[in-house]
């Protein structure tokens, strides 16, 4: 179920936008931010901390804690409520839209009185922000898209927080006696990046004792509608779900329709059409007969379609039919497969814990090689120096002993500049293991500016990976704007791996900029980004969004042995020098 941390670490992020408004302190709304990242990272279950327990978070102050501590006694907090009152309910709303922060919200409530997403669309198709200042063309049109962007989402969220719900239901439901098989369908089992409402399969035999117990579990809040195929719910949380429950010999035509995609149906259907058969959710049929052919497997379905099974992942109408038939389908990466993470942080920036802590939780995961790299000096705001970056690296190496059978890497990530430069000479950046180099600023350039200002850093002879290429956050920050032939063309000539960032915000490249980037040859890294031991198993994420863009094992640098990945940084940088 989803931990109390996430809705804590939401409230504090909530309460320093509010701050952001009203304070003139720029560091008082980013010690909130900074608590609710340490909040949103911390290994313990908060519902279980009592006060000291959680003055004892990094970073979290007695003023925040004492909050925090409020929050979880009773589910509110007075001085968040204060400040939702200061604050028009119109702002709070435009604040939802992507890229348009607090104060410039505020700016356009009390010089133009909008105080809805509509009425700020209409008044920038009526160029009615033109005489306000910090509100040029530029603004304007990433204001536009931010409104679109927000309008697509239409109340989605992201993939952890949904999967989480999911697999908690799932726990739940197969504790009933009633349930023989229980699965997630629809875009979550597909693993898209945000979900709009949850599918759960269930087969039984008694399926109204599945629906009793279904809507009786703890999350559900409001029961929409029931009967004894399908029941909808409202959980606490705010998501819907959707239970069907099938016939256990039906649990394969079944499974397959309701994971869809819609497209991905259709086109088996029509395949089914062909052979004188007819596809749903109850089976496979003879067209003339009506005689049920096959339905208890997916394998058997696709089978007698004359398919291999497809795995879930590529299920979206992007050919994978055609390479089906062809015998083209790529032997998926997996997550075992992977055998390391290239882009990690520890409390020496920005990160939540120790050296320690994550090469600890590293290890437990059964990695060959693990690599630290934290934030170089580029990003002020992280407090990085030389001394500090080289005593890491000393003491990563003194603690390689405790490690025999995973490799401590010690690397950094870099900042690329607007001019395309990173932190650190190349004497310097010649002694890390791995580089890798990210976009943290100046996210508004133009197009041609921004390519060139990739494409240089990628041609840096010591940066082995770009990391979270276009800079999203999903349904908070647009992606960046550049030449993405012109950047994969780039990073295939120059040896750049492309990083998957697999944290849940931001999983970057997008399964369609993979797909895109693989046919120029590229090369690919899945990380996580992780800040805290917590963050390590969103390596998952990653791995789907990686098999959503057709990568096998061969496309991902870390699922290749040390001694290769070895080579694969050391051959590149030579060949680039």
């Amino acid at each position: 179920m989803p931990r109390v941390n996430d809705a804590v670490e939401a409230i504090l992020l909530e309460y320093a936008d509010l701050l952001s408004i009203l304070s003139e302190d720029p560091f008082k709304p980013r010690a909130y931010e900074k608590a609710a990242r340490a909040v949103g990272g911390y290994p313990a279950d908060l519902s279980t901390l009592d006060l000291k327990g959680i003055l004892a978070i990094p970073n979290v102050g007695k003023s925040i804690g004492e909050k925090v501590d409020e929050y979880l006694r009773t589910g509110t907090i007075a001085a968040l409520e204060e400040l939702r009152a200061q604050i028009p309910e119109g702002v709070r709303r435009l604040m939802s839209v992507p890229g348009l922060g607090p104060k410039k919200a505020m700016v356009l409530y009390r010089e133009l009185g909008i105080a809805s997403v509509e009425e700020l669309m209409e008044a920038v198709e009526n160029d009615r922000l033109a005489g306000l200042r910090g509100f040029g063309s530029k603004t304007q049109e990433n204001i536009r898209r931010g409104i679109q962007q927000l309008r697509a989402s239409g109340g989605r969220v992201l993939l952890n927080v949904a999967l989480d719900l999911a697999e908690g239901l799932l726990e739940e439901l197969e504790t009933v006696p009633a349930v023989r098989r229980a699965a997630v369908a629809g875009s979550l089992r597909r693993m898209a990046e945000t979900i709009g409402d949850i599918d759960l399969l269930v087969s039984s035999t008694d399926p109204r004792a599945v629906m009793e117990a279904f809507t009786a579990l703890p999350a559900v809040e409001r029961v929409l509608a029931s009967g004894e195929t399908k029941t909808s719910v409202i959980t606490r949380s705010g998501l819907q779900v959707d239970l069907r429950v099938v016939a256990p010999q039906v649990w394969g035509a079944a499974l397959i329709y309701f994971t869809g995609s819609k497209a991905h149906n259709i086109r088996i259907r029509e395949m089914a059409v062909r052979k004188g058969l007819k596809l749903s959710e109850y089976g496979l049929f003879d067209a003339k007969s009506g005689k049920r052919i096959v339905a208890e497997t997916e394998e058997a379905v696709y089978e007698h379609l004359g398919l291999p099974y497809i795995p879930p992942t590529l299920r979206e109408d992007r050919g994978e039919v055609e390479a089906a038939l062809e015998g083209d389908l790529p032997r998926l990466v997996e997550l075992k497969q992977i055998r390391g993470d290239l882009h990690t942080h520890t409390n020496l920036t920005d990160g939540l814990a120790p050296l320690e802590e994550m090469l600890k939780a590293a290890s437990c995961l059964g990695y060959a090689y693990y690599a630290v790299t934290d934030h170089a000096p580029n990003l002020a705001m992280q407090r990085m120096t030389d001394e500090k970056i080289l005593g890491q690296r000393e003491r990563l190496r003194k603690l390689q002993a405790g490690y025999p059978k995973m490799a401590l890497l010690h690397g950094a990530e870099l900042n690329i500049d607007p001019d395309g430069n990173v932190d650190w000479d190349a004497e310097f950046l010649a002694g890390f293991d791995v580089l890798v180099a990210s976009v943290h600023s100046h996210f508004n350039l133009g197009k041609d500016e921004m390519t060139r200002r990739i494409v240089r850093a990628m041609e840096n002879p010591f940066v082995h990976v770009l990391g979270h290429p276009t800079a999203r956050l999903i349904g908070r920050r647009q992606p960046i704007e550049f030449d993405l032939d012109e950047v994969f063309r780039t990073a295939a000539r120059t040896g750049t791996a492309l990083e998957v960032n697999a944290f849940p915000d931001r999983l970057d490249l997008k399964d369609e900029h993979i797909l895109w980037a693989k046919r120029h040859g590229v090369k690919f890294v899945i990380d996580t980004d992780s800040h805290a031991p917590v963050h390590l198993p969103h390596m998952r994420f990653g791995v789907a969004t990686a098999q959503r863009g057709w990568l096998t094992k061969d496309d991902v640098v870390n699922a290749w042995p040390l001694a290769r990945l070895k080579r694969f940084l050391r051959k590149e940088r030579v060949a680039r020098s």
